[in-house]
């Protein structure tokens, strides 16, 4: 599910940027489909949802944080989960 194409873009002396892109398509139609299908995993391991790679990495490259801390922490993932910008990204209905 990856896919992740990414590129250097120059900016003279101010620097470079590096951009990440991916096409996020095929997850959320995966998404969609367990939602509707209401397979959302077991009583012991619930589905919540699905975040692809560059998601995450733009969710930590604009709260300023490492992968590290999005993952050691919980209160960054239940952000994510509970933004509305990232609603066709999730498989159970409710909050986190």
């Amino acid at each position: 599910m990856s896919g992740i194409q990414r590129k250097w873009v120059q900016h003279g002396e101010e620097g470079a940027t590096l951009v990440s892109q991916q096409n996020c398509g095929a997850i959320v139609d995966y998404c969609k489909a367990r939602h509707n299908e209401g397979f959302h995993g077991s009583a012991d391991f619930k589905l919540k949802m699905v975040l692809p790679n560059v998601v995450v990495e733009h969710y930590c490259n604009v709260n300023q944080i490492t992968l590290r801390e999005f993952m050691g922490n919980d209160e960054h993932v239940k952000r994510l989960f509970n933004d509305p910008n990232f609603a066709d990204l999730r498989i159970a209905p409710g909050a986190m």
